[in-house]
C-alpha cells in the first residue's frame, strides 16, 4: 500500500470515528485506539508534508455543530490538550519544553530580530529547572459561558473550535453555573470551562435506565456531550450537571486564568498549567485551553 493511499484511509476511518463520537456519541473504537489512528497519520504528514491538506483531521481541533442548535462565533478559538500514553511520550513532552525554553528571548536579546539557534547554542541551556503543575481532568463537554454586566447571556460548546451551538437554555438549568455574577467585571466576558457529569449522578441515572429496562449509558463524559446536546431543557435540569471553569476571555484583551470548581459555586483560586494543541486527540480532547496562573474569581450570586 503507498503512502497516498494509507492517508486516505486513515483520514476516512479518523472522520467516521469523530462522526460516531462527536455528533452521535456513540463510539465505536476506545480513546487510545483513536489516537494510534490519527498518530499515524499526524506522523505520515509530517514526513510527507505535500499530502497535507486544509481539509485533513490533523488540521482542526475536532468536533462540528450539530443541527437544531443556533451556532455562535468564540471570542478566541476553544482548542484541545495533547497527551501522552508512557514515559517515553512524556519525556519527549519535556524535551520540547526545555528546547523552547532555551530558544526565548533574552533582555539583552532586545531590538534584535531572532531566529532559532543551532542546537549547540541551546544544549547547555536544558538542562534549567522546569516546573510542572499536574491536577487531574474533568472529563466532560467543554464550555464557553458569556456573562454582560455580570449576567449569564450565552453558553456556546466548543464545537470546531471557532464556531459552537448555542446551548444558553440548557447551561441555564445547571445549578452549578450562576445565572449572575457577584463582584465581576462590567462589560463583557467569556468564561470557559467544562459541564460534566458527577459519578454518583452518572450511577443514579444508569440505574434508573436499568429498572426501565432501556440500555445503560457508557460512560459519564458521553452522557454530558448527548446531555447538552439535547432539545429538551427538562432533561438536562434532571441530570444533576456539574461545572468547573478556569479560563476568562475578555473582548478586549487576551485570556487571563484561574480555575473555579463549581458543585456549589465555591471559589477555587489555585492556579494550574497546562499545554494546548490543535489537534483532536480525543482522550484530552476537552481539556484547558491556555496555561493558567492564579487568578481571582467572581463568585455566584
Amino acid at each position: 500500500m503507498d503512502v497516498l493511499q494509507r492517508v486516505g484511509e486513515l483520514r476516512a476511518a479518523i472522520r467516521h470515528h469523530e462522526e460516531r463520537y462527536y455528533i452521535h456519541n456513540d463510539p465505536e473504537i476506545s480513546d487510545e485506539e483513536f489516537d494510534r489512528l490519527l498518530h499515524e497519520l499526524e506522523r505520515l504528514e509530517a514526513e510527507h508534508p505535500d499530502l497535507v491538506t486544509p481539509d485533513s483531521p490533523t488540521q482542526r481541533v475536532g468536533g462540528r455543530a450539530v443541527e437544531g442548535f443556533a451556532t455562535v462565533v468564540h471570542l478566541e478559538p476553544m482548542l484541545s490538550l495533547d497527551n501522552a500514553y508512557n514515559e517515553l511520550e512524556l519525556r519527549a513532552f519535556d524535551e520540547r519544553v526545555r528546547r523552547g525554553i532555551a530558544r526565548l528571548p533574552s533582555a539583552t536579546d532586545a531590538g534584535r530580530v531572532l531566529v532559532d539557534p543551532p542546537l549547540e547554542e541551546t544544549a547547555a541551556n536544558l538542562d534549567v529547572p522546569v516546573a510542572y503543575v499536574a491536577e487531574l481532568k474533568i472529563d466532560g463537554l467543554s464550555i464557553a459561558l458569556t456573562y454582560d454586566n455580570g449576567r449569564l447571556l450565552r453558553g456556546a460548546t466548543r464545537g470546531d473550535g471557532s464556531r459552537g451551538e448555542d446551548v444558553t437554555a440548557n447551561v441555564r438549568t445547571i445549578r452549578a453555573i450562576p445565572l449572575s455574577l457577584r463582584g465581576g467585571p462590567a462589560g463583557r466576558v467569556e468564561v470557559r470551562g467544562e459541564v460534566y457529569l458527577p459519578r454518583a449522578a452518572f450511577e443514579r441515572l444508569n440505574r434508573e435506565m436499568e429498572d426501565a429496562g432501556e440500555p445503560l449509558f457508557a460512560n459519564a463524559r458521553n452522557t454530558a456531550a448527548g446531555t447538552m446536546r439535547n432539545l429538551d431543557p427538562g432533561l438536562v435540569s434532571k441530570r444533576s450537571m456539574g461545572a468547573f471553569v478556569y479560563q476568562l476571555v475578555e473582548d478586549n484583551g487576551p485570556a487571563k486564568a484561574g480555575p473555579s470548581h463549581r458543585p456549589g459555586c465555591r471559589s477555587n483560586r489555585t492556579g494550574a498549567a497546562a499545554r494546548t494543541s490543535t489537534k483532536s486527540s480525543r482522550s484530552a480532547r476537552n481539556g484547558p485551553t491556555s496555561a493558567r496562573r492564579s487568578n481571582s474569581t467572581p463568585t455566584a450570586s
